[in-house]
């Protein structure tokens, strides 16, 4: 992975938590009540709004990036999973066809074998 790679998708994980979610609405609480009175960024929060707009186009990007990546990785995995497949399709076509080559050899050893049983109980 890419060092931007790596970094979107720890981006996501943190913004996909509650804990961004809580820390969020601490520091939103915490801009409103610092500038209800006289603050720096004063109703309606202009500068907020800014930085919130900011802030939720970032997360667009880094989404669209992590979930790229996600899909990508999907792809790989399922490429893989359909060789793995087709390999195992060919193994018991050849497991099957080895079974029914030596099937009616087997089956005679055996016959042999109880037809040599019964001379031999016949005997004795």
């Amino acid at each position: 992975m890419t060092p931007g790679e790596r970094a979107a998708d720890m981006i996501r994980n943190g913004m996909g938590s509650w804990i961004f979610i809580f820390v969020a609405m601490a520091f939103l609480g915490i801009w409103v009540l610092g500038n209800r009175d006289s603050g720096f960024d004063p109703y309606p929060f202009i500068l907020l709004n800014l930085l919130l707009s900011c802030l939720a186009a970032m997360q667009g990007a880094i989404l669209l990036i992590a979930a790229k990546r996600e899909d990508q990785v999907s792809s790989e995995l399922a490429k893989h999973d359909f060789e793995i497949n087709k390999r195992t399709e060919r193994l018991a076509i050849e497991l099957h066809e080895h079974i029914l080559k030596s099937t009616p050899e087997a089956l005679e050893k055996i016959n042999e074998e109880l037809l040599k049983l019964g001379m031999e109980e016949t005997k004795e």
